[in-house]
């Protein structure tokens, strides 16, 4: 009982929360960090080298990038998933994942206490507590940031005074970054007005002029770019990343209704992300029916918001998912991108699927597929419900 499993990122939250659960509550820690991609070898050193500093019992980075693509992310390609029809659901995404890692760690640890750094006002709270709850019930559950009601001013102030060294400029702002994109909350966002400063952008802008990026897609997932292939798809995002990023495309600031009922602000930056979306969504509109395209649009936006929500676990999930992953069979070909700083084009399509086949015919142009006369009597049958009903209805306005 004196075990505790801290969810462990080396930021501010997670740093005060290691040093109070020891110091104050002292508890045994155990810190682990879910790596979803956006940590490479050196900055999990860094973040291990911190979190012995502090005093823990003992440390672990698990890296699940490729499930956290596989159970997650490639779904929320297939449905285009942005919410607002802004977000990438960079955070919302991992945050379940992470916390379902962290349960399973619990159980193979023997220990019945989880902590997580967690504020009182955001969304992660829910998803954390949701997934503890469902995965380990009788755990017990430790939110120092929340249950004190901290500011982030109070949690600096805390561990200066505990001796704790650490950049405190940049902890003024809460940095999230996964494999997914990267979320930026600071005192810019609790307003509903600021915009984030540029050295609040954890990538700045060091590309001018523009380039052309050409991204494959087989069955809905992007396995190549510029004609190099890559053994998981979770490789081909972070490289389109380290050339998009650069050019500042992806970033914006989300504006939503949390699951407690507030209305927030955050900042991110996910160039991959975006691109992805709109490039794997025109090659859809290319390759999908009408009606599959409507139907997708239904379940995907559902699937996105109870995502976001952390209803993760929910079983209807996996419904939607097979759904989503059936629709794919005919999202093959290339997408054509044209980037530039701060914006980006996707200005075409080659795919072996493509529905606008001169075969059938040129928009607006020409057909092979008809006559004049078969449009003519479609276009009597097609609209004699209305005909019939203006015929009937409009003398009694005469």
């Amino acid at each position: 009982m004196n075990k505790v499993v801290l969810a462990y990122s080396g930021g501010l939250d997670t740093t005060y929360c290691a040093l109070y659960l020891k110091n104050v509550l002292k508890l045994e820690v155990h810190a682990l960090t879910v790596n979803t991609g956006g940590f490479i070898d050196k900055e999990v050193e860094g973040i291990m080298q911190r979190a012995l500093k502090l005093g823990v019992t003992s440390y672990k980075c698990i890296d699940v990038t490729k499930d956290y693509y596989d159970s997650c992310i490639k779904y929320l390609v297939y449905g285009n998933v942005l919410k607002n029809a802004t977000y990438p659901l960079s955070v919302s995404a991992e945050r379940v994942i992470q916390a379902m890692t962290i349960a399973r760690y619990a159980k193979e640890m023997g220990v019945e206490n989880v902590a997580h750094g967690s504020t009182g006002a955001g969304n992660d709270q829910v998803r954390f507590d949701m997934i503890f709850q469902s995965m380990i019930p009788s755990a017990k559950i430790i939110t120092p940031i929340r249950d004190l009601q901290l500011s982030r001013e109070a949690e600096i102030e805390f561990l200066k005074e505990n001796g704790v060294e650490m950049n405190f400029e940049k902890a003024k702002y809460s940095i999230n970054k996964g494999l997914w994109g990267t979320s930026v909350g600071g005192k810019e966002t609790l307003n509903s007005k600021d915009y984030l400063p540029e050295e609040a952008w954890p990538t700045q802008v060091s590309k001018t002029g523009s380039e052309e990026v050409k991204l494959s897609f087989k069955k809905g997932e992007l396995v190549a770019v510029n004609n190099t292939e890559f053994e998981h798809p979770s490789l081909a995002i972070q490289y389109l990343q380290t050339i998009a990023q650069p050019y500042g495309i992806g970033r914006d600031i989300h504006v939503g209704d949390t699951i407690i009922g507030i209305k927030g602000r955050v900042g991110f930056e996910a160039a991959a992300p975006v691109v992805i979306i709109k490039a794997h969504h025109l090659l859809e509109k290319h390759t999908l029916t009408k009606w599959q395209l409507y139907w997708k649009d239904q379940l995907s936006s559902w699937y996105g918001n109870w995502l976001h929500e952390g209803q993760m676990m929910d079983p209807t999930m996996r419904n939607i998912e097979a759904f989503l992953e059936d629709s794919q069979k005919t999202v093959t070909g290339d997408v054509f991108v044209h980037l530039q700083p701060y914006r980006f084009t996707v200005t075409g399509i080659e795919s072996p699927h493509d529905l606008m086949s001169s075969k059938f015919g040129s928009y607006g142009e020409m057909n092979k597929g008809w006559t004049g006369d078969d449009v003519k009597g479609f276009s009597k049958i097609f609209g004699n419900q209305s005909a019939i009903y203006h015929l009937v209805n409009d003398k009694e306005h005469d």
